[in-house]
């Protein structure tokens, strides 16, 4: 008979303080409702089900911004549909104009409305914002342009055009290369979409030196056109008394700003998509030149505006003749076209955010079964746990008491 040390107490004690702790530690998991409430609890799972939980929280976050990138897309489709209401107008002047059965007064009053409706276009393309920016004057365009031409004669041009997108530069630049026996100095300068370059008589340019004189004409620019951007690569040009000549090929690249909208529809890095939008403006329309009154078919003066002032910037469709009418009918349906191809492309763009959008909504509930898988506490098995220490706890307790009684 042993009486300084109790061993059955001792073991009691011990298995009923080991009960206790898986009591308190199914206690624990009953109330948050999570299996792993520490590290300690499964290191593993822990790990596993933090990462799964990122990429939950961006599945969810990339839906959020797929349904912004709708409303972005329907407020510049919202502006487009009263564009189109415009220009349906606006081809119905010009077949009322084409009709010899007006006075030149009627035609007055008929080019007073084409004038109105022409700025009230620029003012649509250059004033539509969501979340302040810019939709339809061209900045979310998205270009890349490259050209390249051999020169010969005493002019000789070459025309960059748009690889992508559309707009004010859809139609292509071109640069005009012309030498001048009196110049001492090769000078560039922007008429309309045309950069007139001379050059002085008998000089050599390297690609360098004229990669330099392009980008230094940034006066009177196109819009959307940066001229830091241009790149000249290829031969060398020379001016003599008569001629512009080429030796090699002389390619020009890039110039181009705008990058569409960047629309992060994904989780992790590079799962995006670009939604590209044109400029909408009358200029880009085809119905409204900056081109000096000399074009046909337009306005012997500026008559159209911005939009936003009273300050008459651009030629508008020439109305004043059966003729000019007639051939106006063909630009406005031109533009026509060219709203209604835009807004079928942004309709695409939104079809395809709503597929987004349910995608990502499936794979964001397939990740946060997975991940309550491994982090959350089966209930009713832990309840049967915490139960089974409880009644042992308590017969361990009576037992204890019988013991030291």
């Amino acid at each position: 008979m042993i009486i300084n040390h109790n061993i059955a107490a001792l073991n009691t004690y011990r298995q009923l303080s080991n009960v206790n702790f898986a009591a308190s530690k199914s206690l624990e998991k009953l109330s948050s409702g999570l299996r792993i409430n520490r590290a300690g609890d499964d290191a593993a799972g822990l790990a596993i089900s933090e990462k799964m939980r990122g990429q939950i929280r961006g599945l969810d976050q990339a839906q959020r911004n797929a349904q912004d990138g709708i409303s972005l897309i329907q407020t510049a489709e919202g502006a487009l549909n009263e564009v189109h209401s415009i220009l349906q107008r606006m081809r119905e002047l010009a077949v009322q104009a084409a009709n010899d059965t007006n006075t030149s007064v009627d035609r007055g009053e008929i080019q007073k409305e084409i004038n109105a409706l022409t700025s009230e276009i620029n003012r649509i393309g250059n004033t539509t914002e969501f979340n302040t920016q810019k939709l339809l004057n061209g900045e979310k365009m998205g270009y890349a342009a490259t050209g390249a031409s051999n020169f010969t004669g005493a002019t000789a041009t070459v025309t960059i055009s748009a690889g992508q997108g559309n707009g004010a530069l859809a139609n292509g630049i071109t640069i005009s290369f012309t030498e001048s026996s009196t110049a001492t100095v090769a000078t560039a300068s922007w008429s309309g979409a045309t950069l007139a370059i001379t050059l002085a008589s008998t000089d050599q340019y390297s690609a360098a030196s004229l990669q330099a004189l392009i980008q230094s004409a940034t006066t009177n620019a196109p819009a959307g056109l940066d001229m830091s951007l241009f790149t000249v690569t290829g031969g060398t040009v020379d001016a003599s008394a008569t001629t512009v000549t080429v030796s090699g090929n002389i390619t020009l690249t890039g110039g181009i700003t705008g990058a569409g909208a960047q629309l992060q529809i994904g989780a992790n890095e590079s799962q995006s998509m670009t939604v590209e939008i044109g400029d909408m403006r009358s200029v880009a329309l085809g119905i409204s030149t900056t081109i000096a009154a000399t074009t046909a078919g337009f306005t012997a003066s500026t008559t159209v505006t911005n939009g936003t002032d009273n300050i008459t910037v651009e030629y508008a469709l020439d109305v004043s003749n059966a003729t000019n009418a007639s051939a106006a009918i063909t630009k406005i349906e031109a533009a026509i076209e060219k709203v209604s191809s835009e807004r079928s492309k942004l309709g695409a763009f939104q079809n395809r955010l709503e597929h987004t959008i349910n995608n990502l909504g499936t794979s964001s509930e397939n990740l946060q079964a997975a991940e309550s898988r491994i982090r959350d506490v089966d209930m009713a098995k832990e309840m049967m746990n915490f139960t089974r220490n409880n009644i042992i706890a308590q017969a361990a307790t009576a037992m204890l008491e019988g013991l030291a009684a």
